[in-house]
């Protein structure tokens, strides 16, 4: 298959792009490697992929030196131009859409970056999409869209009426932009709401990269609602099975979807919403002491309030997903962590 990717130098999008490569598909990956945070990492990221100090151009086409079916093009999904040139020439058969402005707290204090990126950008790339008859477009949505959801574990069968952050909003907002496209033209779509995800590479401004990173250099760590959150962590390398076995389950229209008893996950347009997580919520204060365990020490802690936008518990009900592929997400979090803290002693020399 002939695969476009977006968010291509970030934490899933690189890790994607590497899979299908591997896995012999033709493959062009797009990012803007804006600064939202260190610009470094990413490229650390395309050069693993074979991409070298030549991404640094914008709208040039640049071939992996290691894999032959992998070119990155340095573009910005909000510039509709330009990405409409790249789908016009490659004609691609999938696009794994996974570029996005991430980040709860950060969408309270900018909340335009929201908009631009995560709606505008959006558009863009259905009408991509749409114009160059693309046989099925594969999107990142978030566990954050549950929102004041209280009911556990989450299903795609729930509502998601109640989003608590903006960046959650416009996860939400993409999904029903998503649902509109397959309705009008038959544009074949499935949502993917991550839960957590975590491993080697990871964005430093989640969790796992700033706790690591305060306990290895002996500095306090902010530990929100005092330890009494739950998350449902889930490794990068199951993230992106899933992500690589939806891509070749094409959503068709249900002709027995009700109308009157509707079923938020599915319609009678071919559209499909998974979750993917571990299943298995970790209590804070315990996904601390794993950290801590790994690393051989006790982090000092900072005993915070619940921040503006967090929710208290997120847990994945993924079975839809698992009989779909076959899949269930199994990385362990003691496995998960001990492969993300070696990665940050050898990527930054601690």
């Amino acid at each position: 298959m002939k695969i476009l990717v977006t968010g291509a130098a970030g934490f899933i999008g690189s890790a994607v792009v590497g899979r299908l490569v591997k896995e012999d598909n033709d493959v062009v990956g797009i990012d803007n490697i804006n600064d939202y945070y260190d610009p470094n990492l990413k490229y650390g990221r395309l050069k693993v992929l074979g991409i070298g100090n030549e991404s640094r151009e914008w709208n040039i086409p640049v071939v992996s030196d290691i894999w032959s079916n992998l070119t990155f093009i340095r573009t910005d999904i909000k510039e509709k131009k330009s990405l409409s040139k790249i789908f016009e020439e490659e004609k691609f058969d999938c696009v794994v859409h996974l570029a996005a402005q991430p980040g709860v707290r950060y969408s309270i204090t900018n909340p335009q970056a929201y908009i631009e990126n995560n709606i505008n950008g959006f558009l863009n790339i259905l009408e991509g999409c749409r114009n160059t008859g693309v046989k099925h477009l594969v999107f990142a949505s978030s566990s954050s869209v549950y929102g004041l959801n209280g009911k556990n574990p989450f299903s795609e069968k729930d509502g998601t009426a109640h989003p608590v952050s903006l960046y959650a909003a416009t996860k939400k907002s993409n999904e029903m932009m998503a649902h509109s496209y397959s309705c009008v033209f038959g544009l074949p779509v499935t949502g993917l709401r991550f839960f957590t995800v975590y491993g080697p590479w990871g964005r430093p401004d989640m969790s796992p990269h700033l706790f690591i990173d305060a306990i290895m250099n002996k500095r306090p760590i902010k530990v929100f609602n005092h330890g009494d959150m739950w998350r449902d962590f889930t490794y990068i390398e199951d993230i992106v099975t899933g992500i690589t076995k939806i891509i070749h389950i094409i959503p068709q229209a249900d002709s027995n979807w009700d109308s009157h008893n509707m079923d938020p996950s599915c319609s009678s347009a071919p559209y499909r919403i998974y979750n993917i997580g571990s299943q298995n919520p970790i209590r804070l204060i315990d996904y601390i002491s794993t950290i801590e365990e790994e690393i051989g020490w006790e982090a000092e802690k900072d005993m915070q309030p619940m921040q503006p936008g967090d929710v208290y518990r997120t847990y994945a009900d993924s079975t839809a997903l698992s009989e779909v592929t076959g899949f269930t997400p199994s990385t362990s979090l003691k496995d998960g962590i001990h492969q993300t803290v070696a990665w940050f002693r050898s990527y930054y020399g601690v």
